[in-house]
């Protein structure tokens, strides 16, 4: 399963969907897109958070799934068609989506520009 960013914040805030998120990194093999971890820096910052610890958690709980040039090509794509069902769509969520396409994976996301997806899991 990949855990989106909203996932990742979820858990971060100890919120009651976050204890989900815990629930599901005990017992699923989970994995992270690199993206994921740009938008948590960010989150972070606008937080006064450590980032790298949040990083370093992220990290040490999901492997994570790097970018390249055929996944890129698919998130650009897809971000092209997704626009035309959601203007809100961006490109980050074509790179998490892409990713859980190419590599076979369910997205586990609070993001509700997700729920008209089949391979999606929201919180």
């Amino acid at each position: 399963m990949i855990l989106d960013t909203s996932a990742w914040i979820e858990l971060f805030e100890g919120s009651e969907l976050g204890q989900n998120v815990k629930d599901i990194l005990i017992s699923n093999e989970c994995y992270t897109s690199i993206t994921s971890i740009s938008e948590v820096a960010n989150w972070a910052a606008k937080h006064d958070l450590d980032a790298q610890n949040l990083i370093d958690r992220i990290t040490k709980e999901s492997q994570i799934l790097q970018i390249d040039s055929p996944l890129a090509i698919l998130a650009g794509k897809l971000n092209f068609q997704r626009k035309k069902i959601n203007k809100k769509w961006g490109m980050m969520d074509s790179f998490v989506l892409s990713t859980s396409l190419i590599y076979g994976f369910r997205i586990l996301t609070k993001d509700s520009d997700f729920k008209d997806l089949s391979n999606v899991q929201l919180l």
